[in-house]
């Protein structure tokens, strides 16, 4: 099972770097192979959301449901999609007042060896592009 750690530090507060992460609703605007996303049930605790890829006319989606301990992490919990295990845990640890570092830590498999063959280097991509996004959109706020 692929496993993916990216640790980084931003001159952004966490709180910030927290609610970008929370904030599905705009993946799109950032994420260049997010076409959509969707977010399903959302409370102080809980954010359940789909989040709908594109990437070179390969389209699929993941759909997560993810615990909440604002502002400090994120844990993510696989709930539909193409693979068989997904889970992982963003960390948004206060470096001062205006500096934290974001960590990101996530375990999959996909359901089967086909899908793993067509989907596999497309979520590799992502994955490895994933944190520098977040990253590029909170420096540009």
């Amino acid at each position: 099972m692929p496993t993916v750690r990216k640790s980084v530090i931003v001159a952004r507060p966490r709180q910030v770097l927290f609610d970008l992460v929370d904030g599905v609703e705009r993946y799109q605007e950032f994420l260049p192979w997010c076409s959509r996303s969707e977010v399903l049930e959302r409370d102080a605790a809980v954010t359940r959301a789909r989040i709908h890829i594109d990437y070179h006319g390969l389209t699929s989606f993941i759909e997560t449901r993810n615990t909440k301990q604002a502002p400090e992490a994120i844990d993510l919990a696989f709930v539909d999609g193409p693979f068989r295990e997904f889970r992982g845990r963003w960390e948004f640890m206060a470096l001062g007042a205006d500096g934290c570092r974001v960590e990101l830590g996530l375990d999959y498999a996909f359901s089967n060896v086909a899908l793993e063959a067509v989907l596999g280097p497309v979520f590799g991509h992502i994955i490895e592009t994933l944190v520098d996004r977040f990253v590029a959109r909170a420096e540009a706020a």
